[in-house]
C-alpha cells in the first residue's frame, strides 16, 4: 500500500497531495482520524486527474467539502480524500441575475457575493457553514429557504468521467436529499438564479437571520450543525428537549443546553463519544415517544 500511495503522489504532480493528514482540522466538529492521502485540486481538470489515477491504482476515494455536516470516525479514512473547499471555490456572475460557482464555494461567500451585486434570494443560506456542493447534495435549507429554490442547474461529474448539466427538476430535490443520494456523481459547479433586490434590504435580512441564529443556536461551539432530520409530524429538538436530554453528556460530547437539536464537543470529544450519545438520544426518544430519529449528519470512516 505504501508503494501505491507513493506512485499516486508521483503520478499526480504538481497537484498538492499530502500523506497521513488528520481530518479533524477539516471538519466543523473538529473530530476525525487521519486520511492516508489528502488532495486539494484547484480546478476540474486536476480533479479528473486525481480520480482517474485513483481508479488506475485501485485507491478508494472520498469527496469532502467544508466538513460541516460530517462526523469522521476516529480511525479516519483509508485511501484518498479529495478536498473541494476553498481550493475549489471560484464564483463569477453570469448574466444579470445568475451566479456560477464551483462546488467548494462557501455558502456565506456566495451570499456576500450576491449582496454586493444587489441579488436577493440567497439570504437564507448566509449562516449555513457549508459548501455549495454539500448543500446541493442534501438540499440544505434554513429559515424557510432551500437550495431547490435558487439552483437553476448543476454540473455533475459522472462515474464514467463525463460532465453532465442537470436542470433543477432533474436534480430530484426533496427534504434533505437529491438524486445524489442514490448515484455516485460529484458536484462540480452550479448556476444560482436570484433576483434584483435593494442591497440594504438584503443586508438587513442577512443580519436578522444571523442574529436569530446566534440567539438560538450554539454557533461558536464545535458541531456538525443540526444532528437529526425532522421526523414527520415532529421536531427533533423538541423531542430531545422533552426527553430531558439537554446538556446530557457522554465523554466529551454533549447535547447543547441552548438548542437540543445540536450535539457539541467540549474540545475533547471523540467520534466514538458522539456516536454513543447519538444512540442514547435515539433510544431515549423512541422509548418515550415511539419516534425514530434519523441522523442528518453523515457518519463515515473505518471501524
Amino acid at each position: 500500500m505504501e508503494k501505491k500511495y507513493l506512485d499516486f503522489i508521483a503520478k499526480t504532480k504538481p497537484i498538492l497531495v499530502e500523506r497521513d493528514v488528520l481530518l479533524s482540522g477539516y471538519t466543523t466538529f473538529k473530530i476525525g482520524g487521519p486520511a492516508d492521502l489528502l488532495a486539494k485540486p484547484k480546478n476540474i481538470e486536476e480533479l479528473k486527474v486525481l480520480l482517474s489515477t485513483a481508479k488506475d491504482l485501485e485507491i478508494p476515494y472520498f469527496i469532502m467539502g467544508c466538513g460541516s455536516n460530517l462526523l469522521i470516525k476516529d480511525s479516519g479514512l483509508r485511501g484518498l480524500v479529495i478536498l473541494l473547499a476553498d481550493n475549489f471555490s471560484e464564483i463569477i456572475q453570469e448574466g444579470s441575475n445568475t451566479l456560477n460557482a464551483l462546488a467548494g464555494a462557501r455558502l456565506i461567500a456566495l451570499a456576500r457575493f450576491a449582496l454586493a451585486l444587489g441579488l436577493g434570494g440567497f439570504e437564507f443560506a448566509s449562516g449555513i457553514p457549508g459548501s455549495l456542493g454539500g448543500a446541493i447534495v442534501m438540499n440544505a435549507g434554513a429559515y424557510g429557504g432551500e437550495m431547490v429554490q435558487v439552483v437553476k442547474s448543476v454540473w455533475l461529474l459522472k462515474e464514467d468521467g463525463s460532465v453532465v448539466e442537470h436542470s433543477n427538476e432533474e436534480m430530484e430535490f426533496g427534504y434533505r436529499k437529491s438524486r445524489l443520494n442514490k448515484e455516485k456523481s460529484i458536484v462540480l459547479a452550479a448556476t444560482i438564479e436570484l433576483a434584483s433586490k435593494n442591497r440594504d434590504e438584503i443586508k438587513a435580512l442577512m443580519d436578522d437571520l444571523s442574529q436569530r441564529r446566534r440567539d438560538k443556536q450554539p454557533v461558536t461551539e464545535p458541531s456538525a450543525g443540526s444532528f437529526f432530520k425532522r421526523p414527520p409530524g415532529h421536531y427533533a429538538a423538541a423531542l430531545i428537549d422533552q426527553a430531558g436530554l439537554k446538556g446530557y453528556k457522554i465523554g466529551g460530547a454533549y447535547v447543547s443546553p441552548l438548542h437540543a437539536g445540536f450535539v457539541l464537543s467540549d474540545g475533547t470529544a471523540t467520534a466514538a463519544d458522539v456516536i454513543a450519545l447519538k444512540e442514547h438520544i435515539q433510544k431515549t426518544v423512541y422509548d418515550k415517544f415511539q419516534v425514530e430519529l434519523e441522523p442528518e449528519v453523515k457518519i463515515i470512516g473505518d471501524e
